[in-house]
């Protein structure tokens, strides 16, 4: 795997605060009470309780070029990219590709893997972007070995929406001239979450084969209203202000009016029918309420979906690598996706 030069400690912390990766935890609005963080928090790893009780003091990203947060955060993820193959044991080879005219990273692990299943990564980073595509695909390259294939799709505030569900649609259909739906389960974190389950409902909608399964990890499922956790939540660390929240929205979003669009907003969308889908999300979670509304509206017609909420963790845990929790929900991950190649088509032995 190439990787870039190494970061530097200003950057680092510019790239982990744009990334909504971490922060410390700011003075909660007047106008929206937060829940009063318990000290300590004993319920949660001990390295966990260590990185609540304190928390990287991070700088203010106002005014700071979009640009420069992307090239911060390019860095960021070639070093924790580095750190997590390494964690693996140095397992997996990463390239740049090009599908359907869509720019790609393939992570493939080395020596034995599948000839044919795959997993489609749709990376988080609030929409504008990448914070992802290697933190979030090296760990289930390397415990399913399975190709991940993860998608750059274009970002806000260039690109609003629908430009990057437009990829994201553009690389599956792609993906199914060689590769039966069975054999491909589509994942993602956070935004990627999102676009996750957009891409279900356009698929739905479009009469385009599902895929095996679905990996939504914590997601904004309605663009039209926040949702409790969101309002009142003290996430302690692993979220961006609300004001930059929102701002990263209003980005993706652009000129949309109807925000209650289920193309948009996935919780207004006929999901019968989705594949089995595992969502996860913490008590600390921004975005915990907008996952189990998704959660209910997927049971409520019959969908096969498993929400998993770890105890005090915050947004996107398992970007925290050194975070026993982290190692948790990457296992889970891969487990589900394994279950469901399994169950959607006869198992065919690893290639040597």
């Amino acid at each position: 795997m190439t990787l870039r030069p190494r970061l530097a400690p200003s950057l680092i912390a510019l790239a982990l605060l744009a990334a909504g990766c971490s922060r410390a935890p700011e003075t909660p609005e007047a106008s929206a009470p937060a829940v009063t963080p318990m000290t300590p928090i004993n319920t949660v790893s001990a390295e966990a309780q260590a990185l609540f009780a304190n928390p990287p003091s991070l700088p203010n990203v106002d005014g700071i070029p979009m640009a420069l947060k992307r090239k911060a955060l390019s860095l960021y993820q070639d070093r924790f990219g580095e750190t997590l193959n390494k964690k693996y044991g140095s397992v997996v080879d990463v390239s740049e590709s090009e599908i359907a005219g869509v720019p790609v990273l393939v992570v493939q692990p080395r020596g034995k893997r599948h000839p044919t299943q795959l997993l489609l990564n749709l990376h988080g980073g609030g929409f504008v972007l990448d914070s992802g595509s290697l933190t979030e695909t090296i760990p289930m390259a390397a415990l399913t070995g399975r190709t991940v294939i993860a998608v750059l799709y274009r970002l806000a505030p260039e690109h609003p929406y629908p430009a990057s569900a437009d990829d994201a649609l553009a690389v599956y259909r792609k993906l199914l001239e060689t590769h039966p739906p069975r054999d491909i389960i589509v994942f993602g974190t956070s935004a990627g979450a999102t676009l996750t389950a957009q891409m279900a409902v356009r698929l739905k909608a479009q009469g385009i084969p599902m895929p095996a399964a679905l990996g939504i990890f914590s997601v904004i499922s309605d663009f039209s209203r926040r949702g409790e956790s969101m309002l009142h939540l003290n996430p302690l660390i692993g979220a961006p202000p609300k004001k930059v929240l929102d701002e990263e929205l209003g980005k993706f979003v652009g000129d949309k009016k109807d925000l209650n669009d289920p193309l948009l907003s996935p919780l207004f969308a006929d999901l019968k029918g989705l594949p089995p889908t595992l969502l996860i999300s913490g008590t600390r979670d921004l975005l915990l309420s907008q996952t189990a509304l998704l959660h209910r509206a997927l049971l409520r017609v019959g969908v096969d979906a498993d929400l998993v909420v770890f105890e005090g963790m915050p947004h996107a845990h398992w970007a925290y690598l050194d975070l026993p929790e982290s190692g948790e929900a990457f296992g889970m991950m891969a487990r589900f996706f394994e279950k469901q190649f399994a169950q959607a088509g006869a198992v065919t032995p690893l290639d040597p």
